[in-house]
């Protein structure tokens, strides 16, 4: 285990997946997606999960396998909310850099669409617009760099995420 792992945060819809198959490509690294690895672990969607446990409960289960995985030279795309475990977030940092792709609230409202199709966990009553205000600082706190991808594409975003390694 080592620190060569890009480890990729940010609000829903900000390219994170996209972004990460490209990079790996580019730089010949193993690409994880731990949305996809919990779906694995647990056999069921996320939105099934999130419906199974709560929003509570479906974070506990994505701060246990992302605080659980082990990364060698691996580019890792994260769930939107990995940022509220805590564990997860500071076992992620250990194994590499982790990149926030920040992305204005507007942009990221209109990439999304339908916010229950793309598994987002929103509490009772919760906007999007909430939603980015409270996990902002969060992705702000865990981040070691921060690429401003508002306007940009995709392989100017992986040529910047490239050069951070």
């Amino acid at each position: 285990m080592g620190k060569d792992n890009v480890i990729l945060i940010g609000m829903p819809g900000a390219g994170k997946s996209t972004v990460g198959v490209v990079l790996a490509k580019r730089i010949g690294y193993r690409f994880v997606d731990s949305d996809l690895v919990i779906q694995e672990k647990y056999g069921r969607l996320l939105h099934e999960l999130i419906e199974e446990y709560g929003v509570e409960g479906f974070w506990k289960i994505e701060n246990e396998v992302n605080a659980s995985l082990k990364l060698q030279r691996s580019v890792v795309a994260t769930g939107g909310s990995v940022v509220y475990g805590r564990e997860a977030m500071e076992h992620l940092r250990t194994q590499g850099t982790v990149v926030y792709l920040q992305l204005p609230l507007e942009e990221v409202a209109e990439r999304l669409g339908d916010l229950n199709a793309r598994g987002v966990t929103l509490r009772p009553g919760q906007s999007l617009a909430d939603l980015y205000a409270e996990r902002v600082p969060l992705y702000e706190k865990y981040a070691h760099k921060t690429i401003p991808c508002h306007g940009m594409q995709i392989r100017e975003i992986v040529q910047l995420a490239a050069s951070l390694i």
